[in-house]
């Protein structure tokens, strides 16, 4: 039995999120999909590095599994691409020990989150940005994101609905990158809560719109309560961009 690592990506739009669910098409679902095919209908187990929301894409998500298959790791590619759907592709196949776990391992992410700033809407970006038509104050967004560096409790900005205990992350870097009227926010941390990112977006954006002082984010983090933190980003505008281990 041999163990491999896959990066792989894909476009969320069609999916109701990473992990499998009942009666719902995800991309766990039609990856273990793939596989049992391969390995003719005996079910593989397929880990991922975490969940992705319905409608959030990947760029870097890393997955692993187990098989008895004499396959040359460099023929996985290519097998496996063709069998999965277009809107997932698996970009590398390695193999890795026994003991790696795509999850457990990861020692860092980065998340980058698109906002379309135009006026007018681009049929072209509905599915791939937010469009935000409303006049941000870049400067002050980038003066409130200082706060969030370093290790903090992040309990205000992740969801409520959250069953992880321990709240405290670190965010190494956060930076922006504006192209034209597309704004790429991102973000690198050891590791992000349910809905965390798309809160720390909504709540850039109403430091932004001038709804929030860039003063009160120490604030906010420490009422460790959801209600004081923004609005929830929508899920077309984010990206898991890299697992790092």
């Amino acid at each position: 039995m041999q163990r491999y690592k896959c990066i792989i990506s894909y476009d969320g739009s069609d999916f109701s999120g990473y992990q499998v669910q009942p009666n719902k098409r995800t991309v766990q679902l039609e990856l273990e999909a793939a596989l049992a095919k391969m390995h003719k209908g005996e079910p593989v187990k397929v880990s991922g590095s975490g969940r992705t929301d319905a409608g959030v894409h990947a760029k870097g998500q890393v997955i692993h599994f187990d098989s008895p298959l004499a396959i040359p790791v460099e023929r996985w590619e290519v097998a496996l691409n063709s069998m999965l759907p277009e809107d997932i592709s698996v970009l590398s196949v390695t193999k890795v020990d026994a003991a790696f776990h795509a999850r457990f391992d990861a020692i860092g992410k980065e998340y980058r989150y698109v906002l379309h700033l135009s006026s007018i809407r681009d049929p072209f970006q509905r599915k791939y940005a937010c469009r935000y038509p409303y006049p941000l104050n870049l400067e002050l967004m980038r003066r409130a994101s200082k706060y969030f560096l370093g290790t903090h409790d992040f309990t205000s900005f992740c969801s409520a609905k959250t069953e992880v205990v321990d709240k405290v992350r670190t965010i190494e870097t956060i930076d922006f990158h504006l192209e034209g009227d597309l704004l790429t926010l991102r973000f690198v941390g050891n590791g992000f809560l349910y809905n965390m990112v798309r809160i720390l977006v909504g709540t850039l954006l109403a430091v932004g719109s001038g709804e929030v002082k860039p003063e009160e984010i120490p604030v906010i983090l420490k009422k460790k309560d959801r209600r004081f933190a923004g609005k929830t980003a929508p899920a077309q505008g984010l990206y898991l961009w890299e697992v790092f281990y």
